[in-house]
């Protein structure tokens, strides 16, 4: 017969944590405590179900159950064990507390004994810190293991967007996904996307989260300055160098965090874009030249400043001209272009010695790292330095390691083809001169952009200094429509032997030239 007089709450529970992967089912539970209830003759009033770990107080079912013992709804427990009433300091207390102040009658657990008396709560106190010591345990332990593994490069928790979890290899990029990331990096550096503008672009695209809701604005700022992409793992607040295959360059990782940088300070609004706004400087004062349209036409001119400046307003239209002029003239006549194709192709034999000292001189350098950041270990186990300083210290050099590596990657990769690239760019300088008309006026001004540098206006005259090979090619007046190359195409014999040394001259730099 069932003593209505001792009323009690079944409480089951059950969480997905690893601790829990060997606890009962809630139904297995449930069947064993009502088994209980009428072995023991008592009467249940109602059963709680809850699904959340114990590590933490705040369960909601847990404290409903506490809050309606304490009305006297009900004055006992039935639960399979004590790890399942708390696994926290305080859920336990208020347990003790609840006994202490006979709010809580009595404790049944199928596996534990628990009575009223001070050797009964003695005993629940030890179970209860038990199971935080379990809990607690537990946590180190995977914390260890955590540690353990990203020292040895290998990503230790679930892969970020852009990878997947292969078992025996660590994370590997996602073919369907990587190469999105890798674009939104991309088109973020251009400078010419805002985060919410990446975030249409690119979830449009199909870039979601793992389970498929879409990604926020503040996913795209998380995505972008995650060093992972790049090799490299944050974890702690240290960053270490991963094994796993990076989806994009430091490189292109940097110059987004620059972009980040500048989009991120204060800025005007409702302004004009103009194809040449903050492009040019004044000739005269250096003050920048702005746009602004009058009458129908865009004018160019000194923003005066800082001081007082006699320039006077261009049309852009004009300076555009006169870009096109400046791009004609690292274009480089037929024959020219392939007598330097043909020296070029000579010359790549000679390169063997020279990539082969580079790349050991590389190779040191990462290992004079290897060795700083071993220092730095040292120095933070002798008390030397704080865990802030080691830490900041080891940040820097992991960055400049994996640039590093990856220079002498994209060397190594590349060191056979130097000379195709030095080919690539003979080719496209012989049709500069038809592109230069045919190209939209922002291609023009991108190539323009690596032409040269320091671009100024003077006497509503585009100034500007070449570099690299460009400098080169424009000091030798090769480049198509000037005079020199009309005297020397009217009279070839009388001036082959001085053309044949300038080009010889000339071509020392080509073989380090950048690609277009």
């Amino acid at each position: 017969m069932i003593d209505h007089t001792r009323k009690f709450f079944i409480y089951t529970r059950k969480s997905t944590d690893t601790e829990d992967r060997q606890v009962r089912s809630i139904s297995d539970q449930l069947a064993e405590l009502k088994e209980l209830a009428v072995k023991e003759q008592i009467e249940v009033v109602d059963i709680f179900v809850e699904k959340q770990t114990a590590k933490a107080p705040g369960r909601p079912v847990f404290n409903e159950m506490l809050l309606r013992i304490e009305q006297n709804e009900a004055s006992g427990i039935l639960a399979w064990h004590p790890d399942r009433l708390a696994r926290n300091s305080v859920d336990g207390g208020k347990i003790i507390y609840l006994l202490d102040t006979g709010k809580i009658a009595e404790l049944k657990f199928p596996t534990f004994w628990c009575d009223t008396t001070p050797q009964g709560k003695f005993m629940l106190s030890i179970a209860f810190s038990q199971s935080k010591y379990y809990v607690d345990n537990l946590s180190e332990n995977i914390k260890r293991g955590h540690r353990n593994k990203v020292k040895d490069g290998i990503w230790p928790q679930m892969s970020p967007l852009g990878y997947v979890n292969v078992k025996g290899a660590g994370i590997v990029p996602d073919e369907n996904i990587a190469p999105l990331i890798k674009k939104t990096f991309e088109a973020y550096a251009t400078g010419n996307f805002t985060l919410r503008q990446l975030h249409d672009k690119f979830n449009a695209l199909g870039l979601s989260r793992k389970n498929g809701k879409v990604l926020s604005v503040s996913n795209y700022q998380q995505i972008l300055r995650n060093p992972i992409f790049t090799g490299l793992m944050r974890y702690g607040g240290e960053i270490y160098e991963g094994k796993h295959k990076p989806i994009i360059t430091k490189k292109l990782f940097d110059s987004v965090q620059e972009v980040m940088s500048r989009k991120s300070k204060p800025k005007g609004k409702g302004l004009k874009e103009y194809l040449y706004r903050g492009f040019f400087r004044c000739g005269e004062c250096g003050c920048f030249i702005t746009t602004e349209t009058q009458k129908g036409h865009n004018y160019l001119r000194c923003t005066k400043r800082k001081n007082p400046c006699l320039q006077k307003y261009v049309r852009e239209e004009l300076i555009t001209s006169q870009i096109k002029e400046e791009i004609k003239k690292v274009s480089l006549p037929l024959d020219w272009a392939n007598w330097m194709i043909e020296e070029n192709k000579k010359d790549q034999s000679s390169e063997i010695q020279s990539s082969e000292i580079f790349s050991q001189k590389t190779k040191d350098e990462i290992s004079l790292l290897d060795s700083k950041i071993e220092k730095l270990m040292n120095a933070y186990l002798e008390n030397a330095l704080s865990l802030e300083e080691y830490r900041e210290s080891k940040n820097k050099l992991m960055c400049q390691k994996q640039l590093l590596k990856e220079k002498l990657s994209a060397f190594e990769k590349k060191s056979h083809n130097r000379f195709e690239l030095t080919d690539k760019f003979l080719k496209a300088n012989i049709s500069n001169m038809e592109l230069a008309n045919e190209k939209t006026n922002e291609e023009n001004l991108h190539l323009f952009k690596k032409v040269g540098s320091n671009f100024l206006i003077k006497d509503r005259t585009v100034l500007f200094e070449p570099r690299g090979a460009w400098k080169t090619l424009l000091d030798s007046r090769f480049g198509g429509g000037n005079s020199l190359v009309s005297a020397l195409r009217a009279d070839p014999i009388l001036h082959s032997e001085t053309l044949f040394e300038n080009l010889r001259c000339t071509r020392v730099w080509y073989p380090w030239v950048q690609p277009l």
